[in-house]
């Protein structure tokens, strides 16, 4: 049954990541934390398990998901280039801050953000159509937030990045495409934190290397990477308002989860 669960997991995890650039982890660790109380892992370490091993599982969907975009020349490398910097350096913090305090405690104050940005995507953003994008320095600061955020909820960064790509000018369908791009510097950054920080916790139990546990990384990549691409080439056919309210109800759902 864990197996199946795993495998559902990918399957929806890489629909969401492909069709909302948000790389799956906003619904891989709150069904991961489920299931590793299922399995009775210790409380402590069960939080920290799930965020890095989503992590880990969006190397994989967000490579799948990048390439799907590409076919569509959606993803905006130049900008990608820039914000990644500061991804980098945030996912970092983001891992190190995340260790350091209560999973549970994250968990709520994420729920509250993801409700609050929900509501913001669902009514709409005021587009600057053709305008100037932020200067370097802006972009990487942006990214050191996208990046520490992300990496702390153990999530692709679509959360942020969506709304902040829409806020300064690019199409929905853009702004996914680049997002999924973001997500990949903040798995590899992320999921190799957590590796590095929790080994050596003795809580932790067989087949983890720090806070990733294996055989639910492999459950969730085998499904995950066929269907970011199918969540990819929907994104590129769905109404611009449609895929922003479909996104924002998505939010909701997973907000209102982690809060309650």
């Amino acid at each position: 049954m864990l197996i199946l669960l795993y495998l559902l997991l990918g399957a929806s995890a890489g629909l969401t990541a492909g069709l909302f650039g948000v790389g799956g982890g906003l619904i891989i660790v709150p069904a991961l934390i489920y299931s590793f109380k299922l399995q009775g892992f210790a409380p402590e370490v069960l939080t920290h398990m799930a965020v890095g091993t989503s992590l880990a599982a969006m190397i994989v969907t967000s490579l799948s998901s990048i390439k799907a975009h590409q076919e569509e020349h959606a993803v905006q490398w130049k900008l990608f280039s820039i914000v990644s910097v500061g991804i980098l350096m945030g996912a970092f913090l983001g891992a190190y801050t995340a260790v350091n305090l209560s999973g549970h405690f994250l968990q709520t104050l994420f729920g509250i953000f993801a409700i609050g940005v929900s509501a913001k995507m669902w009514f709409g953003f005021k587009v600057r159509e053709g305008g100037r994008f932020p200067g370097k320095p802006l972009l990487v600061i942006a990214g050191v937030v996208i990046g520490g955020i992300s990496s702390m909820f153990g999530i692709g960064g679509g959360t942020l990045s969506v709304p902040f790509l829409r806020r300064i000018g690019l199409t929905m369908q853009k702004a996914v495409a680049t997002s999924a791009a973001c997500g990949l510097p903040i798995a590899v950054m992320g999921s190799a934190s957590n590796m590095i920080l929790g080994m050596g916790n003795q809580q932790l139990p067989d087949m983890t290397t720090g806070y990733v546990y294996w055989p639910a990384f492999i459950g969730i990549v085998v499904t995950s990477v066929f269907l970011a691409r199918l969540g990819a080439r929907l994104a590129h056919n769905l109404p611009a308002e449609k895929l922003q309210k479909l996104f924002a109800i998505l939010l909701v759902v997973v907000g209102v989860q982690l809060v309650i």
